[in-house]
C-alpha cells in the first residue's frame, strides 16, 4: 500500500517540517495552509462543549487493571490486584492503582461496554479514532480532524494556536486528517514537557535567545526589498501577516501557553513531574486559550508482558495526571465546556498469560474494553453498560465506536450528518449510516 497518498489507511501524517513549510516560523506555516484553502460551511448546532482533550491510552490499556476490576473472577483474571477501592459514587469501584481518581469519580463516567472486536493495533486504532470499519478504500479523518474542519478555521476560529494539536507525538497508526487533507492535520509539539524547558518544535527553537529571534526578524526586514518594488501586492501581504502571527506565537502572549514554568511549583507537583502529567497539564492551558481539539498522546500501555510490574508504575502515573486535570478543569469553570475522553484502541486479554516469556501478560482484546468520559455535557458518577463475570464480552449496554463518537459530536454541536469535504467530491458525512455501522448502541443519552 502507498504510504504517502492520504487515501491510504497509512499515509504519512504532518512532519513539524510540514508544518514550515511556507519558510516563515513556527506553527504559522500550518496555519497559512488553511489560510488558502475552501473554507468548507461549518454544521454546527447549539453546543454544550466547547473544547476536546482525548487521552489515547496508546497501546490499550488492560481494563482488568483499571476502570473495570474483577477480584472475584480469580488469580487468573485479576493477579495481584485484589483489592479494588470505593470511590466517591456508591457502588462504583475501579483499581485499587487508582486512589485519586476514586475520589474523583462524580466528576466522569465510565463505558465498560465498549466493543468493536478488533484486536490489531492499526485497525482498531483506526475504528476507535473514526468510527468507520477499515477496508473500504478510504482513509476517513479522525475524530480530531473532524472537529478541526468544524469547530476550527471553517466556523471562524481565529486563535494562533493551531486548532488541532497532539501532544507530544503523532501514533504513526494511520493519518489523522484522512482524505481531509492538510488543513485537518494536526500540529504535533514534539518534546518533553516534563523538562525543564518545553521545547515545542517550530515555535521554540533550542539554543535561540529572544534577543536572537528580535534581531533574525530585523535582519530579514533589511534584506526584504520585495515590499517597496510591489507595493500593494495582495500575496506579499498575506505572507506578511503570516510572518506576523508566526513571530507572535514565538515572541508575543500565544507562545507563552507552552511555557510551562508559569504554573505555580505544587500545581506541577501534582500532575506529576512525568512526561504524562505535564502534558495534562499543557492540555489544560491549550483548552483555556480556546483550542478546540487536544490529544495527548500517551504511550506504554502495550502490556503482553510483566503487565503488573508496569501497572505498579503506570497507574499512578494515570491517576495522578488525570484526577489532577479532572480537578484543575472543574476548579477553572472548565469542565462544562471540555469533553474528556479516555481509553486506546481495545483492551487486554481477561485471563493472564503466566507463563514465559509473559511472566504475567495480557494480549489484545477488542471484545470489551472500558473509558472513561468527563465534561463538556457528559454527566458524572454514572457507569455505563457492564462486562460479564470475568470482563470477557458485554453483558448490558454494548457501546461501539460510533456510539461514542456521535455522542462526542453530538456535545459539540457537530451534525453526523454533515458533508465531509472529499478531494474526489465522494459523498460521505461526519458519522457513517447505519448500513456501515459495526453495530448501534446508540448515544449515550443515559450520560448526556
Amino acid at each position: 500500500m502507498n504510504t504517502k497518498q492520504n487515501s491510504g489507511l497509512f499515509s504519512a501524517p504532518i512532519s513539524r517540517r510540514d508544518a514550515v513549510r511556507c519558510a516563515v516560523l513556527g506553527a504559522a506555516g500550518l496555519m497559512m495552509a488553511n489560510k488558502f484553502v475552501p473554507k468548507t460551511q461549518a454544521a454546527v448546532r447549539p453546543a454544550k462543549a466547547k473544547s476536546v482533550i482525548q487521552v489515547w491510552m496508546w497501546g490499550g490499556p488492560p481494563h482488568l487493571d483499571t476502570f473495570d476490576p474483577k477480584p472475584e473472577a480469580g488469580n487468573d483474571y485479576c493477579g495481584p490486584l485484589t483489592n479494588p477501592i470505593a470511590t466517591n459514587v456508591s457502588g462504583v469501584r475501579i483499581c485499587e492503582l487508582l486512589p485519586l481518581l476514586a475520589k474523583q469519580a462524580d466528576k466522569y463516567s465510565l463505558i465498560r461496554s465498549m466493543t468493536h472486536g478488533v484486536n490489531g493495533h492499526e485497525t482498531a486504532a483506526y475504528e476507535v479514532q473514526t468510527g468507520r470499519k477499515p477496508g473500504n478504500g478510504q482513509v476517513f479523518p479522525g475524530v480530531g480532524a473532524v472537529v478541526s474542519l468544524f469547530k476550527g478555521y471553517s466556523a471562524g476560529y481565529k486563535g494562533l494556536l493551531p486548532p488541532y494539536i497532539v501532544l507530544t507525538q503523532l501514533q504513526g497508526r494511520f493519518s489523522e486528517a484522512g482524505f481531509l487533507g492538510s488543513r485537518c492535520k494536526p500540529f504535533a509539539t514534539g518534546g518533553d514537557p516534563s523538562s525543564s524547558k518545553f521545547v515545542v518544535e517550530g515555535v521554540v527553537a533550542q539554543g535561540i535567545t529572544e534577543q536572537r529571534q528580535h534581531d533574525r526578524r530585523e535582519l530579514l526586514h533589511n534584506l526584504n526589498t520585495l515590499d517597496s518594488a510591489l507595493p500593494g501586492d495582495q500575496r506579499l501581504a498575506a505572507m506578511a501577516q503570516c510572518e506576523k502571527e508566526a513571530y507572535d506565537l514565538i515572541l508575543g502572549d500565544a507562545g507563552k501557553v507552552f511555557d510551562l514554568s508559569q504554573e505555580k511549583p505544587e500545581l506541577r507537583e501534582r500532575y506529576g513531574q512525568t512526561h504524562f502529567g505535564q502534558a495534562c497539564l499543557m492540555a489544560r492551558r491549550l483548552v483555556e486559550k480556546g483550542v478546540p481539539y487536544v490529544t495527548i498522546n500517551y504511550q506504554g500501555w502495550d502490556l503482553h508482558k510483566g503487565l503488573f510490574t508496569t501497572m505498579r508504575r503506570k497507574g499512578p502515573e494515570l491517576d495522578k495526571g488525570l484526577a489532577t486535570l479532572l480537578q484543575d478543569l472543574s476548579d477553572r469553570g472548565l469542565l462544562d465546556s471540555t469533553i474528556i475522553w479516555c481509553g486506546g484502541e481495545f483492551g487486554r486479554s481477561p485471563r493472564v498469560q503466566w507463563d514465559a516469556p509473559w511472566n504475567g501478560g495480557r494480549n489484545h482484546y477488542g471484545k470489551v474494553f472500558s473509558y472513561l468520559v468527563a465534561g463538556g455535557g457528559f454527566k458524572g458518577g454514572r457507569v455505563v453498560g457492564s462486562s460479564t463475570e470475568k470482563g470477557e464480552e458485554p453483558k448490558e449496554r454494548p457501546v461501539y465506536p460510533t456510539d461514542l463518537i456521535g455522542s462526542i459530536y453530538d456535545l459539540l454541536g457537530i451534525d453526523g450528518n454533515a458533508k465531509l469535504p472529499h478531494p474526489q467530491g465522494l459523498a460521505f458525512t461526519a458519522m457513517p449510516p447505519t448500513s456501515e455501522r459495526r453495530g448501534i448502541g446508540g448515544h449515550l443519552t443515559e450520560i448526556m
